[in-house]
């Protein structure tokens, strides 16, 4: 008997996994797989998500049909909102949102009892990302130092986006006078705004979106330029151009910690997310799924042909990331708030 109940449980090991993934491929046949960019289009949230609307369809079990939708609005809040809270909970929409969406309630205090980032499933972060600022060359400021002593003018978008948290902290930790210019509706309109200099630059912006919308970086003839990394650690390529470490700017170690909080979310710059409550086999297969997109020699040819870094963390990294995050020491956070907010 003992024989034959050990026979039982090994037979439905064996035949529970391909049972599962049966039933995901049943599921996904003929349907519509949604993903939510939670940017207008052009901007890098739009380009990442278009790229992997065009190559993960014949990775997900059932080979669905893939679309793309645009959500802008709040810096990605209203998208990664509507995926916790409208979004069918069954994993037929998945969302690309800005990390700040992910870290709202953390800076800003707000009831997690009805937003709960920690909730989501994290399918991928598609591209660990530095963040830089790229200004004008006729900016005063030229060196990053130079912004502790004179007013540089950037542009951003709306509240929770990586262009207007990174030059508040920037501001109203490091103490330097950059000034934020919010209200542009996403990174593209915010780039014609430095090409037309009603803005000096911009701060907070993933180094995938900068090269793409400013390629003429690497030219030192160029109008343009990155004044620094807004980072914890260093980019090979950014170090050639001669950008520094924003972090090595801190005045006192909580600063520093503070710093080190707040940039680790460049290892989440291009999430894509789940409602909470999708069953756990679909979680599991997107996840193969987009993993296995992302390594697809098609994509990558695809990203290179524009000029996208494809860099992933795994859906598990994201996950424990973000509970990190949020187990972020009360002091730290405190600081982090009050230097997040609008003065």
């Amino acid at each position: 008997m003992k024989g034959a109940r050990i026979l039982l449980a090994t037979a439905i090991a064996l035949t529970a996994a391909p049972a599962a993934a049966q039933g995901v491929a049943e599921f996904y046949k003929g349907k519509t797989f949604t993903i939510v960019a939670g940017s207008s289009a052009g901007g890098g949230l739009d380009v990442y998500g278009r790229l992997l609307a065009r190559h993960v369809g014949r990775h997900i079990p059932g080979a669905p049909t893939v679309i793309v939708q645009n959500m802008p609005g709040a810096g990605s809040l209203t998208a990664a909102r509507h995926l916790y809270s409208v979004a069918p909970k069954d994993g037929t929409q998945t969302a690309i949102v800005l990390p700040g969406a992910l870290l709202d309630p953390l800076l800003t205090g707000a009831d997690l009892k009805t937003y709960d980032p920690t909730k989501f499933n994290y399918i991928i972060n598609a591209n660990a990302e530095t963040l830089v600022c790229v200004v004008r060359k006729d900016a005063p400021v030229q060196e990053f130092g130079q912004a502790f002593e004179k007013e540089l003018v950037v542009g951003g978008t709306g509240p929770g986006s990586s262009l207007v948290d990174y030059p508040l902290i920037s501001r109203h930790l490091l103490g330097t006078k950059i000034r934020l210019i919010p209200g542009y509706k996403g990174s593209r309109e915010v780039s014609l705004a430095v090409r037309q200099n009603e803005v000096q630059g911009v701060c907070g912006l993933a180094w995938s979106s900068a090269k793409t919308q400013y390629p003429e970086v690497f030219d030192p003839k160029s109008d343009l330029k990155v004044l620094v990394q807004e980072d914890a650690k260093a980019t090979a390529e950014l170090q050639k151009l001669g950008a520094p470490l924003s972090i090595d700017f801190a005045k006192t170690p909580q600063q520093r910690r503070a710093l080190e909080v707040f940039y680790s979310q460049g290892q989440i710059s291009r999430p894509f997310i789940l409602p909470p409550g999708v069953p756990a086999d679909r979680v599991a297969a997107l996840r193969k799924a987009f993993a296995s997109a992302v390594a697809d020699p098609e994509l990558r040819a695809d990203a290179e042909k524009q000029k996208l870094d494809a860099e992933p963390n795994s859906g598990e990294e994201v996950q424990a990331l973000i509970e990190r995050i949020y187990a972020t020491p009360a002091e730290v956070v405190e600081m982090l708030r009050k230097a997040a907010a609008i003065k």
